[in-house]
């Protein structure tokens, strides 16, 4: 296995403690966005929360300021969420939610991983960190 160029900070336990309890395959989705988000942002920062089942990732480890997206296992689906999704274009309607700023895609499938269109929507929510202008 590629060893990812990601940088771990903060919160309470490891990735793999944060999606543990999910079923394989989700575990396996989880792994496969985490590299997604790797490739997108070499030298990333991750910030795991076991005890939400929760990973925040981003330029540093504050939360709503220096996070851009989170990963959040489930029994059927691994959420691929976006702070400021609310702020985004989604020209493919794949963003679900309805709060002020947040927004996310059910990853259920790895091809879903593949589409040029998540992989846009998580580089341009890289790019995206108004708490930071």
């Amino acid at each position: 296995m590629t060893e990812l160029n990601i940088k771990t900070v903060g919160g309470n336990g490891t990735f793999d403690d944060v999606i543990a309890a999910a079923p394989a395959e989700i575990q396996t989705l989880a792994r496969a966005a985490r590299a997604l988000l790797a490739d997108v942002m070499p030298g990333i920062t991750e910030v795991p929360w076991a005890r939400q089942k929760i990973a925040g990732y981003g330029i540093g480890p504050k939360k709503m300021s220096e996070h851009f997206c989170y990963l959040a296992p489930f029994k059927k689906h691994l959420n691929l969420g976006f702070l400021y999704g609310a702020d985004l274009p989604d020209p493919e309607g794949l963003l679900e939610g309805a709060g002020k700023e947040l927004r996310h895609i059910k990853i259920r499938d790895a091809e879903q991983l593949e589409s040029p269109a998540v992989r846009l929507l998580v580089e341009l929510a890289s790019q995206h960190l108004p708490k930071l202008k």
